[in-house]
């Protein structure tokens, strides 16, 4: 039985005795997953509404230890999914948000300086592939190529991971699943996954979901009537026509969960679209008219 295989048994009376009375079974499970960088899982399922088949797909890989893509426009459910399914499969989590200077040393891990002492510190990758945890890279196209090209070996046949400044070779424990993600609307020439990276993954592509599915969200996420759901819903989809006249980013189900969660505050609707739907998508004066002049025709 590994760490992670402990941290998740219940514990007994002498554990809570060293806790001390302010501590529950829960919190001290938490306590001890937080030590090693990871998320427990949630005790309460995070809502998501499945539009295809892809939590069977999901489950199926995680059984034969196969790496997931997802692909999809920012704001559609990606990270939600992830999350619930982690819940579902009562795996740890560890999520790394991708940027430019993302290097293997923040992944795999590096020495650092204590007191007088030099000790290794694992990186969340590593962490991940040794304690079995689900591994969350979201937009992985931001990452450089010489930093991604480190989950080849993790990613197929061999469940490894090689740490060139320690000299192990880390074998995937149990229930560890890699999972990428990244908006296609963003991929440029230089921002791109390779295909030797890309083949090592099963793919599932993620899209804003049907009008009636979305209002269903929005309401449950929002806390607001459905008639309000729709209504935003139908803007929405008005709101994303932009695209073909320069809009770079279409309107998320994020922004409009947004929304409704500022209508609920009491903000009037159109207030609350202005500032939480339409003025975050963009800052070119000629194309905020529009939207909002389609926004004063819609709410009339």
């Amino acid at each position: 039985m590994n760490k992670l295989d402990d941290a998740l048994q219940p514990l007994g009376p002498d554990a809570y005795a060293a806790s001390g009375p302010q501590i529950n079974e829960t919190q001290a499970k938490a306590a001890q997953l937080a030590q090693d960088g990871l998320r427990p899982p949630p005790d309460i399922e995070p809502y998501y509404l499945a539009t295809h088949d892809e939590i069977q797909l999901f489950e199926l890989c995680h059984e034969n230890g196969l790496a997931v893509m997802l692909k999809g426009p920012t704001g559609c459910g990606k990270t939600r999914f992830v999350e619930h399914m982690a819940w579902k499969l009562q795996r740890p989590l560890v999520t790394v948000s991708c940027h430019d200077d993302l290097s293997a040393s923040d992944l795999i891990g590096r020495y650092l300086i204590h007191h007088d002492s030099v000790q290794w510190q694992d990186g969340p990758l590593t962490t991940a592939a040794r304690l079995g945890a689900i591994c969350y890279l979201d937009e992985i196209v931001e990452a450089r190529q010489d930093t991604i090209v480190v989950l080849h070996s993790l990613t197929d046949h061999r469940r490894t991971l090689t740490i060139d400044k320690t000299g192990e070779v880390l074998e995937a424990a149990p229930g560890f699943q890699m999972v990428i993600s990244y908006n296609p609307g963003y991929q440029r020439m230089m921002k791109d996954l390779k295909p030797s990276t890309r083949q090592r993954f099963v793919a599932l592509d993620f899209d804003f979901p049907a009008p009636d599915h979305e209002a269903g969200i929005v309401a449950h996420e929002g806390g607001i009537s459905h008639q309000d759901a729709q209504t935003l819903v139908a803007l929405a989809g008005k709101l994303r026509a932009f695209q073909d006249r320069g809009l770079a980013e279409a309107p998320s189900t994020r922004l409009l969960v947004a929304t409704a969660q500022l209508m609920k505050r009491g903000i009037g609707i159109k207030r609350a679209c202005q500032v939480a739907l339409v003025s975050p998508l963009s800052d070119d004066a000629g194309l905020l008219d529009a939207m909002n002049d389609l926004l004063d025709l819609s709410l009339a």
